[in-house]
């Protein structure tokens, strides 16, 4: 569902937004991460994901944020996922700027992906992607820390 951005500003202004992270790491036990381009989060890397519109259940949300952040159409479902928790990210900014703060709801589920392909996700959200191993990027400062969270056990 599309809102004009003068709603979507107050909706993110007065309520938190749900939205799905996904943890996908490959058979080497990588992690992919995404450059973000917009705010909240701007130029960190950050693990794909994206919000639950309304109206959409949490499985079609799952599919769809899989096609449109990854690029996959290979049908992984939220069954085929491993539900790591509910975690709640604070943002003194959005991406309508930095006057209002963005509050999350977020549900993590990892996936695998065995057979590594070109992954063609969004450039909507992310200027690129890489392959990250988990010593490497929890030393990063360039990795958000809400993304660090995920593999601090």
């Amino acid at each position: 569902m599309w809102l004009p951005d003068e709603t979507f500003k107050s909706v993110i202004q007065h309520t938190p937004l749900i939205s799905i992270d996904l943890i996908v790491r490959n058979e080497d036990g990588e992690v992919l991460l995404g450059k973000r381009v917009n705010a909240p989060a701007k130029g960190y890397w950050f693990v794909p994901g994206g919000r639950v519109r309304k109206n959409e259940t949490l499985d079609d949300a799952f599919v769809r944020l899989v096609k449109e952040e990854l690029g996959i159409e290979s049908g992984i479902t939220r069954a085929d996922a491993k539900f790591l928790g509910v975690y709640e990210h604070f943002y003194d900014d959005c991406v309508f700027g930095d006057d209002i703060g963005t509050h999350y709801i977020v549900l993590g589920y990892e996936i695998q992906l065995v057979e590594i392909t070109v992954l063609k996700g969004s450039i909507k959200q992310h200027s690129c992607y890489k392959w990250w191993c988990i010593p490497d990027f929890l030393k990063s400062k360039d990795i958000h820390d809400f993304t660090k969270k995920y593999f601090k056990f």
